[in-house]
């Protein structure tokens, strides 16, 4: 099967469902049948995409440079940018659209009231704690490990910074949303399993068995699934926060204690610059 091929069977008709679905008030907008549209959720999911790209393409073009993973060249279309085909960014895309639309689907249809937050910084120092060992443990040992570690060390270390950002802002913000963040991340992680063993069963794509821990549920590497899990949870995790009203007005009293420090900072150097 092709790369193509594999997007467009199943990853694509999920997406269009979502995509008619949750932006109704878009289409209708367009149809002229009401005036408005929130815009906000479906310019954070495009930042998301827009940040999907810039930070995923560097690590991944490292991966297939390095033999990590490799694609079938006769299954590609051959318009590559740098090592990795048109094909690979084009999953950047659509995945983080399909896992953004569904965190916002949830977000209007199930879980539509917000569970009261309970600021916490213990909670957020205990969470990038966690999370800041489990990375340099991690980076440890892609430093020092065997080979067989190789590619499951890459995807943590990798994929730790953003999630270690988010926790070190937000975990009290998250736990509070459990319920919605387990409901936003199972259901596409499991999806994207089952896509990508088929993929790797017909051959689209082959991961290293050399730089992999050789743990499989059928075709599918443990790498792999760690992988889309926490790719899931990143978007996830993402989409919640910069929706979260408790997001907001922490964000805002941060930048106004920044606004107060630099102010500050440039009062005492016009003071010291006048006795001068």
């Amino acid at each position: 099967m092709t790369y193509f091929g594999v997007l467009t069977t199943f990853v694509i008709p999920p997406l269009l469902v979502l995509l008619i679905l949750v932006p109704r008030d878009v289409w209708r907008w367009l149809l002229k049948r009401e005036g408005s549209v929130h815009w906000e959720p479906y310019l954070i999911i495009l930042l998301h995409v827009l940040v999907a790209l810039i930070y995923t393409t560097p690590w991944d073009n490292y991966l297939v440079a390095n033999g990590v993973w490799w694609y079938a060249a006769e299954l590609v279309t051959g318009i590559t940018l740098g090592w990795v085909p048109i094909e690979e960014y084009t999953f950047f895309v659509v995945q983080t659209l399909l896992t953004g639309l569904w965190v916002l689907a949830l977000m209007r249809h199930v879980f539509k009231s917000s569970p009261p937050v309970r600021p916490s910084a213990a909670i957020r120092n205990w969470a990038i704690l966690a999370v800041m060992t489990l990375w340099a443990g991690s980076t440890l040992l892609l430093l020092l490990g065997p080979t067989s570690t190789t590619y499951l060390t890459l995807i943590l270390s990798w994929a730790l910074i953003p999630v270690s950002l988010q926790v070190a802002f937000g975990a009290d913000i998250l736990l509070a949303k459990w319920r919605l963040l387990i409901a936003a991340i199972t259901p596409p992680t499991l999806y994207l399993w089952l896509v990508d063993a088929i993929a790797i069963q017909s051959g689209t794509w082959t991961i290293d068995p050399a730089q992999t821990t050789g743990i499989k549920a059928g075709p599918l590497p443990l790498e792999e699934m760690v992988f889309f899990l926490m790719t899931n949870l990143i978007i996830a995790f993402g989409v919640t926060l910069m929706l979260s009203e408790t997001s907001k007005t922490r964000a805002r009293g941060m930048l106004a204690w920044i606004k107060g420090i630099t102010n500050s900072t440039n009062g005492r150097a016009a003071r010291t610059k006048l006795r001068l």
